[in-house]
């Protein structure tokens, strides 16, 4: 996907969300978000990071997000499990990450749960596409929906922390599980209906 040079777009070309002051913001608007994801080391980075959201927004996560792969050992799902109580002190002494014990813990948790997601289904990515069929829905102005409501429950009853419906409605947003580019962006894709995911690959 090529780069789109902030200098080329106006600012009210993207989704209203989108601070056109903030350069990781308009990279991230521009690159990432409803970009198709299929790698679970970045799958997980963005379970753990929109976890941390809750409650704050994502404009502050994402400035610190250098800061929390830095502080996380790249997200490597295998060096977290590990994570001690002496890890997790460490953790809420670093001041350039969201400094919360209860999401501290919960990505730890979590990535146990991930790891055994992985053993079960072959992969992270694999179990979100039981549940999605591997296609991509094309909606916007939502905060949940069915497909959050189901992803949200299962990962409840298995054990996660920090997932509700609301947290994983904006997970697969950033994932592009859900494309939700608004009509008046530049990347604005196409109304309200799922796709076979290859064939509105950015």
């Amino acid at each position: 996907m090529s780069t789109i040079i902030p200098d080329q777009c106006s600012s009210s070309r993207r989704c209203r969300w989108c601070n056109p002051r903030n350069p990781l913001y308009i990279a991230y608007h521009d690159e990432e978000w409803g970009v198709p994801c299929h790698d679970d080391r970045r799958l997980f980075e963005m379970l753990v990071l929109e976890s941390f959201q809750a409650g704050l927004s994502w404009e502050c996560v994402l400035n610190k997000r250098a800061a929390f792969r830095e502080a996380f050992d790249g997200f490597d799902l295998q060096q977290i499990i590990s994570y001690d109580d002496a890890k997790v002190s460490a953790l809420l002494e670093n001041k350039h990450i969201i400094r919360n014990r209860l999401k501290i813990r919960a990505a730890i948790s979590n990535a146990r749960i991930f790891r055994e997601l992985q053993q079960e289904y072959g992969s992270f990515d694999a179990y979100l596409a039981s549940f999605t069929g591997s296609r991509i829905s094309f909606e916007h102005n939502q905060t949940s929906s069915d497909l959050s409501d189901r992803i949200s429950r299962d990962l409840h009853k298995r054990g996660m922390r920090f997932v509700g419906t609301t947290i994983i409605y904006a997970y697969l947003q950033a994932i592009g599980v859900i494309n939700a580019h608004e009509p008046e962006c530049i990347l604005y894709q196409g109304g309200s209906h799922a796709t076979p995911e290859n064939a509105h690959r950015p």
